[in-house]
């Protein structure tokens, strides 16, 4: 019998698995048997997705909930000791954690709104992954990492250009971690979503303007929802991607080729 797929005893935290890409990763990875540790910065919302996420698991005890500002040192390193404790140990990470520019062109935008953004999509992915591979490696048992990137790191993101430039960095480091920890296998690898559905995207997509701009150019002729990313999740998270690092997964619907 072929069950790969099957994540029984396997656990994971889904950084910002409170709304968005996250919590649709955090539901298959559930469904697929593993227990998850989510972390988000807001308290009520957290909590909130952490009741969802119980109430539709057959064991509610294998869902954890965190609060941490993934931009913080010593919360990621305090949210990761204390999941760690509550999962028994971590076997998948995913930085999923992310913010959004706001349409700021370049000849306006201030080193703080830069700043802002490569705060939590930059540095909160390196504090991530650098408290997670420490784990792995000290138990000596690998394990997967995975960075939430974006469309935007491999097109121009115009008035986004900082946006772009911290997915575009998310990338180059999940490469070069790709090689770095393969001697402890540990393998590395990015997402990279299109335009997905989520409360992040939403004035955008009531726009009708840009609506009729951008969704004719995507192929798969829909916006991407939240549950298109429970299988990349669980293929990372299981042993069917045990050969598998350095590569960007993009889920978009054939935007980018179109």
């Amino acid at each position: 019998m072929y069950t790969p797929f099957d994540l029984s005893g396997r656990a994971a935290i889904v950084t910002g698995g409170n709304g968005g890409i996250g919590l649709g990763m955090a539901r298959a990875l559930l469904a697929a048997g593993a227990r998850v540790a989510i972390w988000g910065s807001n308290p009520d919302k957290t909590e909130r997705a952490r009741a969802q996420l119980a109430e539709g698991c057959a064991d509610p005890a294998r869902v954890h909930a965190f609060v941490c500002d993934i931009g913080d040192e010593q919360q990621v390193d305090a949210a990761f000791a204390a999941s760690a404790a509550a999962l028994g140990r971590v076997d998948a990470c995913f930085a999923n954690a992310g913010v959004s520019g706001k349409g700021t062109p370049l000849l306006e935008m201030s080193l703080h709104d830069f700043r802002r953004i490569q705060r939590i999509n930059v540095e909160g992915v390196f504090l991530t992954f650098r408290a997670a591979a420490r784990h792995m490696a000290q138990h000596g048992q690998g394990g997967s990492l995975a960075a939430t990137a974006s469309t935007a790191a491999i097109e121009g993101a115009a008035r986004n250009s900082h946006y772009g430039a911290s997915k575009g960095a998310v990338t180059a480091y999940v490469r070069a971690l790709a090689v770095e920890l393969a001697r402890h296998r540990i393998r590395v690898n990015s997402i990279l979503p299109g335009w997905i559905a989520t409360e992040m995207t939403a004035a955008s997509f009531a726009n009708p303007k840009f609506a009729a701009a951008v969704q004719p150019r995507i192929p798969a002729r829909r916006w991407g929802t939240i549950d298109d990313f429970g299988g990349i999740a669980v293929y990372l998270a299981s042993d069917a991607s045990a050969y598998t690092t350095g590569e960007q997964f993009v889920i978009d619907g054939g935007y980018t080729k179109f």
